[in-house]
């Protein structure tokens, strides 16, 4: 019998690079936020939209420096622009919204639109103006639908691109890797239902918040879900044997993941656990596991 696969997703965000700015189609133009890390890659993508002269900007970044003095050069190089007409935001992560005061203090003040989630928004230091799932936000040559799509996030939302069959996922698919789901505001259950209905749309291409574009959707959604699957099955099998604690799973199922990314592993497993617990498949016992 052949050795069962570790992962699915076997790409990693670990030593890509990406250029400062760069026009991926005709409506769609990138600016890096120049946020590296083992989990952001090279930074967050913050991406303009639109063929005209005041296009959205989608998503700031952190709010560094290095954005701020590209951001007003990439605007302009690439669509001839120094003003926007909206600023849309994916969620609340300080990687995404962080930039949004450096863009007022740039161009002026816009609105600033996004799923609201009270007590997380202040970073964006402006007013949120408040768009849900299914609301449409458009601009000269490009027209953005949210999806509502919890789990990495409570106020995540991704947008398609209704000219393109695009969609830009936020952090709920990413370019290279997978994604996180934190520990205290995450839900594995409603992360894996939001990639399903991402599925479900009728979209050919990603632009994720890290990492390259992602031309083939389909294949990478249903990879994502197959990955979280075969991750799940692991953890249960893990446990077959009997109670373990987390450290101890990602030993038996993070075989191919250096020691220094086993704290985001432990965090992956513990969203499984949650999951798993929620269904009422494993219980917890003094930070052991075991099967329900």
């Amino acid at each position: 019998m052949s050795e069962q696969p570790r992962r699915v997703v076997t790409d990693s965000m670990l030593g890509l690079r990406l250029p400062d700015w760069a026009r991926l189609s005709p409506r769609v133009a990138t600016v890096l936020g120049h946020n590296p890390g083992p989990f952001t890659g090279p930074g967050t993508n913050t991406y303009i939209v639109g063929t005209g002269r005041r296009p959205l900007l989608l998503d700031t970044g952190i709010g560094v420096p290095k954005w701020a003095e590209n951001f007003p050069l990439g605007l302009r190089e690439m669509s001839g622009a120094d003003q926007l007409d909206r600023i849309v935001l994916t969620h609340a992560h300080t990687d995404h919204i962080g930039g949004v005061k450096d863009a007022h203090r740039l161009l002026g003040s816009t609105p600033v639109l996004k799923r609201p989630w009270p007590g997380h928004d202040e970073p964006a230091g402006a007013p949120i103006t408040a768009i849900g799932h299914g609301d449409e936000v458009a601009v000269e040559g490009a027209t953005l639908r949210a999806v509502f799509t919890p789990g990495h996030a409570p106020d995540h939302l991704c947008y398609y691109l209704v000219e393109e069959k695009a969609l830009f996922t936020g952090d709920v698919v990413l370019g290279a890797g997978t994604t996180i789901i934190p520990d205290e505001t995450g839900d594995l259950g409603q992360y894996m239902d939001s990639l399903r209905r991402l599925l479900e749309l009728d979209v050919e291409k990603i632009y994720p918040a890290h990492g390259p574009v992602i031309t083939d959707a389909k294949r990478k959604l249903r990879d994502y879900i197959a990955h979280r699957e075969l991750r799940e099955r692991q953890i249960v099998g893990a446990l077959a044997d009997g109670p373990l604690e987390i450290p101890a799973i990602v030993k038996l199922i993070y075989t191919d993941v250096p020691a220094f990314l086993h704290p985001a592993a432990a965090q992956s497993v513990r969203s499984h656990l949650k999951k798993l617990r929620n269904e009422g498949r494993v219980v917890e016992d003094e930070n052991r596991w075991r099967l329900n």
